[in-house]
């Protein structure tokens, strides 16, 4: 893969690009059928609660509307009197139940109307009740009713003669108005079918459904497909409480993932419960998922188009440049191509086509520089012929300062004369460290000749590199610039050090004066001059460090990397310039 990617240009242009837009692409699809995902979840649970809330108003309605009547009863004056009265008496009897009934006939949510008097025998009520489970909450709190107004009971099952009728009924106890004695129980049950009705009205047609709770969590309805009697953990095990009055949550610790709603009525603490299955938005997920994933693939695939067909039209002059070079032979002069465009291709072709006619031209200067080179090699030739006729004149010089005793004259051009031969030296690159040194005492002696009295040179020279071989003419450009920029520019008299020490695989040279030193900007400016990389030699003409900058590039080009200048310099305490060699293989043994 990567072998052919490398191969061209246009491939790779077409491979980072599709990735560079693809990526964002899938991303930002992916964040799209997430949010969208979660706003579906979010949209069905505000549909759900709102729906709850449609069936806590008709729910309350209800409620209130048997309360506001078991009151209207229990103060009604014939209600009161019929259960005041001690002994059975048909005919109010038969008044009484034809009282209920004209009642409950509007109210068809009221499955019936039962008063138990205290003092007869029998109870009236608007239906004929042949077996009734409701259960006397006075048996498990005798008190319940001294501090509790009315009693809303669970579900539970009247048989009648019209079969059997599950209610949910509401219990007040009936006192006398003038002594609050307890004369009899008013009992109001609530059909359970009309609560069914309410609760399976507000569902969405899918497997969503909705019960009704109580306070114990007994189920009293259920829009569940199937049946559900009992308590709510039955059914939900290890549900979570209802902490609040409303709320939603997730519910999947069973085989399928679920959403509860809840709401509670807070009059009769009873619970509206809705249970919406994972599936519900599942299907509205896939949908969404589907057609997220129809655009985003569509879009990649015009984007590769896109993105192909505009990566052929940018590279097609260079593919061209490409094939126009492969067929210029290196041997002739290069061909100019033609410019197409105005854009950066373009601007590349035309510098193509000026570096083509400026490597014709430098190619006529170098042939041009060689034929001169030639000629000058021949004059330097001519020239050192007879170099003994320089070395016979220097002698007959230091003999005849020798015969007219001016010994100072003498010496100089007899150090002259050996500074010279050695610096020729049949153009041999090497010399002995001995040599060197002797070298470098001459251009000394010389030097204090010239400047009496200006400076003193010290040599410290491991006797036992003396016969090591060394690139030759290190020492006295290092030595010209301690005394030329150092020790000359100073008051007084300076002393310039030279240490020569051989380590197991190295010799390291210190050349250490008492100079003016140089400012910490001087020395990265000299640092800065010596590096290879500047070929102009002038500015370091003209900062004096055209010496330096000469050894230090001998040493890399003989040495390498490692065998460069080290340049330390204190201003007004000196500078101290430090190389190391490393040792030929017959210098080692």
């Amino acid at each position: 893969m990567t072998r052919w990617l490398r191969r061209s240009l246009n491939r790779k242009l077409s491979f980072f690009l599709l990735i560079s837009i693809l990526l964002p692409l899938l991303s930002l699809g992916f964040f799209s059928y997430t949010t969208a995902s979660k706003l579906t979840e979010e949209k069905t649970k505000q549909s759900g609660l709102s729906s709850l809330r449609q069936i806590e108003t008709n729910l309350e309605f209800i409620v209130k509307d048997i309360e506001n009547m078991s009151i209207f009863l229990i103060g009604n004056k014939e209600v009161q009197q019929y259960l005041s009265n001690k002994g059975d008496n048909a005919l109010k009897q038969t008044l009484m139940i034809e009282f209920l009934s004209n009642l409950v006939y509007s109210k068809s949510y009221i499955s019936d109307i039962t008063i138990y008097p205290k003092y007869q025998s029998h109870p009236v009520s608007n239906t004929t009740i042949l077996q009734s489970g409701l259960s006397d909450i006075t048996e498990k709190f005798p008190d319940y009713f001294d501090t509790n107004p009315r009693w809303w009971s669970s579900v539970y099952e009247n048989r009648t003669i019209s079969g059997i009728t599950r209610v949910i009924s509401l219990v007040r106890p009936v006192r006398n108005m003038f002594t609050f004695e307890q004369i009899g129980m008013l009992v109001m049950s609530l059909n359970e079918q009309s609560v069914l009705r309410i609760l399976k009205q507000s569902g969405s047609g899918g497997e969503d459904y909705t019960m009704l709770v109580d306070s114990q969590g007994r189920i009293l309805s259920s829009g569940a497909p199937e049946p559900m009697n009992g308590y709510i953990q039955d059914f939900l095990p290890d549900l979570d409480p209802f902490t609040e009055t409303t709320g939603s949550f997730n519910y999947d610790k069973a085989a399928s993932k679920k959403t509860i709603l809840y709401l509670t009525i807070p009059d009769v603490n009873w619970t509206l419960v809705r249970v919406i299955p994972y599936a519900e938005y599942s299907s509205q997920n896939r949908y969404v998922l589907a057609l997220t994933a129809v655009s985003v693939g569509i879009s990649g695939v015009l984007i590769a188009f896109l993105v192909v067909f505009f990566v052929k039209q940018v590279t097609r002059p260079l593919l061209m440049l490409t094939y126009f070079l492969k067929d210029a032979h290196p041997e002739e002069p290069i061909r100019p191509y033609p410019v197409e465009s105005m854009d950066e291709v373009g601007q590349l072709v035309r510098s193509y086509n000026k570096l083509g006619g400026r490597i014709d031209r430098l190619t006529e200067q170098v042939k041009h520089n060689e034929s001169l080179k030639k000629e000058a090699d021949m004059l330097a030739l001519q020239a050192q012929i007879n170099p003994h006729f320089l070395y016979n004149t220097l002698s007959s010089i230091h003999w005849m300062a020798l015969m007219n005793q001016d010994m100072k004259t003498a010496d100089m051009v007899g150090s002259l004369s050996d500074f010279l031969r050695f610096s020729l030296n049949k153009g041999a690159p090497y010399c002995p460290v001995s040599q060197e040194i002797t070298h470098a005492r001459h251009y000394a002696n010389i030097q204090s000749i010239r400047y009496p009295d200006k400076f003193e040179i010290h040599f410290f020279v491991d006797p036992a590199m003396n016969d090591n071989l060394m690139l030759k003419l290190l020492l006295q450009p290092l030595i010209e610039n301690s005394l030329i920029h150092g020790i000359l520019k100073k008051d007084g008299k300076g002393i310039i050090h030279i240490h020569a020490v051989r380590n197991k695989t190295t010799m390291t040279f210190v050349v250490d004066d008492t100079g003016i030193g140089m400012p910490p900007d001087k020395l990265r400016e000299i640092i800065g001059l010596l590096n290879p990389s500047n070929p102009d030699d002038r500015d370091a003409i003209a900062h004096g460090s055209y010496g330096l900058r000469n050894v230090h590039q001998r040493l890399l080009l003989h040495y390498g990397n490692e065998a460069g200048l080290k340049i330390e310099s204190t201003e007004n305490f000196g500078t101290r310039i430090t190389f190391t060699l490393p040792l030929l293989e017959e210098d080692q043994s």
